[in-house]
């Protein structure tokens, strides 16, 4: 469709500024002594307009030779003889108007059409449609930015969603074999603690999987699901496992990534806990500073010779998470001291806007 013609608005302001064109072109006239006022608007407006849709054709005339396909030569012998072609046109238009008014007006020589008016006529209509090409093939250009923009932007929102489901079918399966051999652990020690910890997880991945579908839930959700998991592994390792929560209140409607928290309690256990004879506490902080929200994870660790190996997948992927969702605007480190391991993580603040 024609960017102008299919928008009422813009049409109306096309048929305004050919209108305009038409006044101009009667100034010049009265200016030249050529015809009164009444006499050169009658003689140019309606000309003017009817050339205005002539020269819309212009759109389709550089749709037809793109730029990246337009030789010197084409352009020429295509440009200029369509420019030519409407010249004629518009100077045939003046003539037959010229004809039609003087015929219903009682002063017959209210303007003569001599030859070199009709020279003026001539170039002006070539130049102006010269003058709408030049305008449309920019008018064309830039749709054709913003085209590529919409289709980069495009491509980067699934460049970014396929890299999340990627980095979640990583998460999803970590978790589960590792509650797996939880479980397989507990049921030789354990039985009925072994059924009570099943029921507890299908629980716990009930509400997984609804929430894993999202890209972000607040951090009262995300708590919630931890508390889940937390009492799963608390069947398993008793009072060895123990919690600190700072959590402050303006900090919960916060909105981050699912799944951020539970792995790095996972790890606190696995890495931690489960190798401390007299177990300990693991610390979680969440609090908002002003526009910024902060998460740290601390466990306690044994030395390195007796701690269990690990690659650290998990935070890297986290680490890759925060990049496809934040960019350089969200930040994950951790740090490792002989008696702790510290996980910090600052996001941008979001909560849910409601309308």
């Amino acid at each position: 469709m024609h960017p102008i013609l299919s928008d009422f608005r813009k049409f109306l302001w096309y048929v305004a500024v050919w209108l305009l064109a038409g006044v101009f072109i009667a100034k010049l006239l009265v200016t030249a002594g050529l015809s009164p006022w009444s006499y050169a608007l009658l003689f140019a407006l309606p000309p003017a307009l009817v050339y205005g849709f002539l020269a819309s054709s212009a759109y389709y005339l550089c749709r037809a030779f793109p730029y990246s396909r337009r030789s010197f030569l084409l352009a020429i012998a295509v440009f200029g003889g369509a420019a030519l072609i409407s010249a004629f046109v518009w100077l045939a238009l003046c003539h037959g108007w010229n004809r039609a008014l003087t015929s219903l007006t009682e002063d017959a020589a209210a303007l003569v059409i001599a030859p070199h008016l009709s020279a003026a006529l001539l170039a002006g209509g070539f130049g102006v449609y010269l003058l709408s090409l030049l305008a449309y093939d920019v008018l064309i250009a830039f749709d054709n930015v913003r085209a590529a923009e919409r289709q980069a932007a495009e491509s980067r929102l699934l460049a970014r969603d396929a890299e999340l489901q990627v980095l979640r079918s990583q998460i999803d399966p970590h978790f589960l074999f590792n509650s797996l051999n939880s479980i397989s652990a507990l049921t030789a020690i354990d039985p009925a603690g072994a059924r009570t910890m099943t029921i507890a997880l299908a629980d716990f991945f009930r509400q997984t999987l609804a929430l894993s579908k999202q890209e972000k839930i607040t951090v009262a959700e995300e708590w919630r699901l931890c508390e889940n998991f937390l009492a799963v592994e608390k069947i398993r390792f008793g009072k060895k496992l123990q919690l600190e929560l700072s959590l402050s209140p303006d900090a919960e409607p916060a909105l981050i990534p699912p799944l951020i928290l539970q792995p790095l309690l996972e790890n606190a256990i696995k890495h931690g806990i489960r190798n401390i004879a007299t177990g300990g506490v693991i610390a979680v902080t969440i609090l908002k500073r002003g526009q910024w929200l902060h998460i740290a994870v601390q466990n306690p660790v044994v030395p390195l010779a007796l701690a269990s190996p690990g690659n650290g997948l998990g935070l890297h992927n986290l680490r890759l998470r925060f990049v496809a969702l934040y960019g350089d605007q969200a930040r994950v480190s951790w740090s490792k001291t002989p008696q702790h391991f510290l996980v910090e993580m600052s996001l941008p603040f979001e909560r849910e806007s409601h309308e």
